[in-house]
């Protein structure tokens, strides 16, 4: 090429090559085996020029490229580089690489539970522990020249979000800020924010995939791609993306093809598994199982597959199948390195520990190729999957969506069983973003020439809307940011009350607030226009229609209001029938899920007691426990009575009785069936409406008789206009509302906290008191209740294991939120201890509810959860692992998390008790080496 040039044009060339070679950016490029992208390159020469980047680029693709350069500059430069990550497991990951390119020397570690070379010039770190390093004005900040925030995406998340724009807003301006996200749709936007608060921001988006992706429909035994073929598979062209119509017909057919519910088998309807296997026969398609999808990609050479399973159960019934298939992914050669790098990493682990945590199942499944991954797994065993995953020993892994905001394991293949997953209040459709999150693992750079995306056919799957997932490639970035107690006193301390009520006024969540409300105030001045046109359109001869429109409006309303009030006392009867149940009543549950025959366990749990079941407080009347006829041991609640309720039977509930043992539940209901099974409840008259005897309702009907409109050949037609008015009116005035309340929200929020902080004593005015001070050590959800702790000398006198008990119920939410059974606590000074922290939440509480700081929005204390207290308990009284997960009926991999967690906080309470005339300092450090110990001490990552 050079010989095409003339020598001007070759000189030219030259000084580039010259100007180039001078700069930091030619060695940090000679350092890879690869050149650079373009997205990179242009990442890193706004870097070198000094400005801050956000990079936003599809998973796998490099961006963590544009990170390093930072530590290479810092490095450079003589400054420091802060690399922060959002999981310990990303950190270590990251700690790891660094330290092998640079040296140990130069790179340091610091999360939750490690401390490595914390001076180091580079140091990786959990975005919580730069987060806290700031409020405490750590000397470690002096000389901090970048700071790489990798999956700054997070900062949606609605528990940790607000950590990350916590550190943006107050990280020095001479720091660059590098910010790594995901591929969202809202970059510019996000970008925007940054230049304002961190100064000149670049803001670099790729959608370019380095290893295309393919998506494909598994149904039956075939493979059907998602798109034409001469479609844009891997985002590389401007093609558009048409579903294979091939796909199309089928699900047509096979959508088509219904069941005749009237189909019988000796008097009774084709049970569910009769059904499937028939429709097997009848179809050319089904959702194929496990182990034949591992089968299939086993022969098409699409593996390592991870395959996406929303559910822990379902990951290892996942592996259970495959292995009762027969399935082996390994040959002798694999499985004996398998073997040995199980054994070299689980080394530590005692063997009567081994076998309580399913050791040899799971060594199984690894030398066959196959494993699962998710939560409730043991750490060290999550470790070694992920190690054999990455070494190709294990070819086939069954994980939980986790894995898909985790550390780097990608695959050649990813599949998805379903497009349907539970999100802690209901099932719900997977969306763009999440699909994207998820398939994005599919190919390995490097090592794939293409990823592959396959989801599993499944009943009335409609084609054009898995195309139009996997067609929205993006997702919005929203900000959770929300003020917390420790971030009030925190923020006080530091800049007073006003200053900091400016900076919380700059942060992202404020910025998309104000954005929002230009688009409102225009659609205000639409909605202005249009009601002008409907005044118009409602104009009567006769006389005023929008009077005779407002008679017609207070008539329903007043018809509304009675038809409330007779639905309220005949809930308010239904819960004064509900409080004269005893245990051993027989009832008849009138509507519900659970409706017929039932027996009252536990008539429901008065306000402030307990009476063997789970929760303090009901605010919604009586929830009665009962078992049904069905076997079903369940808490009604008041919606369930729609009318009152009262005995038909009674019953003896034997002392024996135990609401988790099957055995248990049927004999008592075949009791119930036989005991009361004839008896027919007798049919609730409705009662005559409050509405024929109401005089209001009479006035109104007898103006309405009266006005001239009333008499009007179009009243109809003007009642039609005169309601489309009343309602764009009143939309108009919700939005003018929302104007209001979307201005200056996050300052408001913050000016409730610091009331109640300064009535509470922890401020006055722009000064910190002394329980402020100790607040400031406090993070986490119950940061206020744990100083109000503290201050009440509630953990005074408690030992160590006692002391961890307590403290578990601040940081443990169970993964059922109305379990029936009531948590099992230690006795004696620990249950008074958790007995006075409820109460103590309980004035926390109303005491919210005084200044409008409201849980349904994220600030605020939370009711502490006592389901951990007693695994802890007994952990750090040196109980056997085998007996502590046996009685709290939890995986190895929870009680690990769960137990960190208590150990973090307790290193905050050691820091911020007091010094002197107390015990809890001394024993938080005491709890924190008993709980450190076996599974909770050799897991590297919490």
């Amino acid at each position: 090429m050079t010989e095409d040039l003339s020598p001007a044009e070759r000189y030219a060339a030259a000084r580039v090559r010259a100007v180039e070679e001078a700069t930091a950016l030619a060695p940090f490029r000679r350092m890879y085996a690869f050149d650079l992208d373009p997205f990179q390159l242009e990442a890193c020469q706004a870097l070198e020029a000094g400005k801050g980047v956000l990079v936003a680029a599809p998973t796998g693709s490099g961006k963590t490229i544009v990170g390093e350069f930072a530590v290479h500059l810092a490095l450079q430069q003589g400054r420091k580089c802060f690399y922060t990550t959002p999981i310990k497991a990303l950190s270590n990951q990251k700690y790891t690489d660094l330290a092998k390119r640079y040296g140990a020397a130069k790179v340091g570690l610091l999360t939750g539970d490690n401390s490595v070379n914390a001076d180091a010039p580079v140091v990786v770190m959990t975005t919580e522990v730069l987060r806290n390093m700031l409020y405490a004005g750590s000397q470690a900040l002096l000389d901090l020249g970048y700071v790489v925030m990798d999956e700054v995406h997070y900062l949606s998340d609605r528990f940790r979000g607000a950590v990350w724009e916590e550190v943006i807003i107050h990280l020095p301006e001479s720091v660059t800020l590098v910010s790594l996200s995901a591929t969202v749709s809202n970059a510019e936007e996000f970008g925007d924010w940054l230049d304002t608060v961190r100064g000149d921001t670049e803001v670099i988006v790729s959608e370019h995939r380095p290893v295309p992706l393919w998506q494909h429909v598994m149904a039956g035994r075939r493979m059907y791609d998602l798109f034409e073929e001469e479609s844009d598979h891997g985002g590389r062209g401007t093609a558009r993306r048409e579903v294979n119509p091939d796909l199309v017909r089928l699900a047509r057919m096979e959508n088509q093809r219904t069941y005749n519910p009237r189909d019988r088998r000796r008097g009774k309807m084709i049970r569910e598994a009769d059904r499937e296997r028939e429709r097997r026969q009848r179809s050319r398609v089904w959702t194929p199982g496990r182990p034949e999808v591992i089968e299939r990609l086993d022969a098409e050479g699409l593996l390592p597959a991870i395959t996406f399973i929303f559910s822990r159960a379902g990951c290892e019934a996942a592996v259970q199948q495959c292995l009762y298939a027969g399935l082996r992914l390994n040959d002798e050669d694999a499985r004996t390195r398998v073997r040995e790098i199980v054994e070299e990493r689980t080394a530590t682990i005692p063997t009567e520990d081994l076998n309580v945590l399913g050791y040899y199942e799971w060594l199984e499944g690894l030398e066959r190729g196959i494993a699962a991954h998710h939560a409730g797994m043991l750490p060290t065993f999550k470790e070694v999957v992920e190690e054999l995953f990455v070494r190709g020993l294990v070819k086939a892994v069954f994980a939980t969506e986790t894995l898909a905001l985790g550390i780097n394991m990608p695959a050649r293949s990813v599949v998805l069983e379903k497009l349907v997953k539970w999100n802690g209040e209901q099932h719900a459709d997977i969306t763009p973003g999440e699909y994207t999150q998820l398939t994005g693992r599919a190919g390995r750079r490097g090592i794939d020439v293409e990823g592959h995306a396959v989801v599993l056919w499944q009943r009335a799957m409609d084609p054009a809307a898995l195309a139009g997932l996997a067609g929205t490639r993006t997702y919005p970035l929203r900000s959770s940011f929300k003020p917390s107690y420790n971030m009030a006193v925190n923020l006080v301390h530091q800049f007073g009350r006003h200053r900091s009520r400016e900076l919380l006024e700059t942060s992202f969540a404020q910025f998309q607030a104000d954005r929002s409300v230009v688009g409102i105030s225009r659609q205000v001045q639409k909605n202005e226009a249009g009601l002008e046109g409907y005044r118009e359109g409602m104009t009567c001869h006769l006389g005023d229609f929008e009077e005779y429109a407002r008679l017609r409006r207070d008539l329903k309303d007043r018809e509304t209001e009675l038809a409330k009030q007779g639905a309220a006392q005949r809930r308010a009867a239904a819960a004064v029938s509900l409080e004269k149940l005893k245990p051993g009543d027989v009832i008849h549950v009138p509507t519900g899920k659970f409706a017929g025959l039932a027996l009252v366990l536990d008539p429901g749990i008065p306000a402030g007691r307990t009476n063997g079941y789970r929760g303090f407080e009901h605010h919604d009347g009586p929830r009665p426990l009962v078992l049904t006829a069905e076997r079903q041991v369940k808490r009604l609640a008041s919606i369930d009575f729609p009318v009152p309720v009262e005995a038909l039977e009674r019953m003896r509930i034997p002392k024996s009785f135990n609401p988790r043992s099957p055995q248990s539940r049927r004999d008592l209901a075949s009791a119930l069936r036989t005991k009361a099974g004839h008896i027919v409840p007798e049919r609730h008259r409705k009662p005559r409406s409050a509405a024929a005897d109401d005089r209001e309702i009479a006035r109104l009907r007898a103006e309405l008789r009266a006005h001239p409109c009333h008499g009007c050949a179009e009243r109809e037609d003007h009642a039609r206009w005169a309601e489309r008015y009343h309602r764009l009116q009143r939309d108009t005035r919700q939005l003018e509302h929302r104007i209001e309340g979307r201005t200056n929200t996050i300052a408001r929020t913050f000016d409730r906290i610091v009331a109640l902080l300064t009535e509470m004593d922890y401020l006055r005015d722009d000064e910190v008191t002394e329980h402020g001070r100790r607040l400031a050590r406090l993070y986490g959800e119950l940061d206020l209740l744990a100083s109000e702790c503290l201050r009440d000398g509630v953990w005074e006198g408690l030992d160590p294991a006692e002391l961890a008990a307590c403290v578990s119920a601040l940081v443990y939410e169970s993964r059922q939120a109305d379990d029936a059974v009531a948590p099992k606590v230690p006795g004696g000074r620990a249950k008074t201890a958790l007995g006075e922290m409820v109460r103590i939440w309980g004035r926390l509480d109303a005491l919210e509810e005084d200044f409008k700081i409201n849980q349904a929005e994220g600030v605020g204390q939370r009711e502490p959860d006592l389901g951990f207290a007693w695994a802890v308990h007994q952990w750090a009284s040196d109980k056997s692992l085998d007996e502590v997960l046996r009685e709290a009926e939890m995986p190895a991999g929870d009680f690990v998390r769960w137990s960190k967690q208590v150990i973090d906080v307790l290193g905050q309470i050691a820091a911020a008790a007091p010094r002197e005339n107390s015990t809890v300092a001394k024993n938080a450090r005491r709890a924190v080496d008993a709980l450190l110990r076996g599974v909770v001490a050799y897991s590297s990552v919490g």
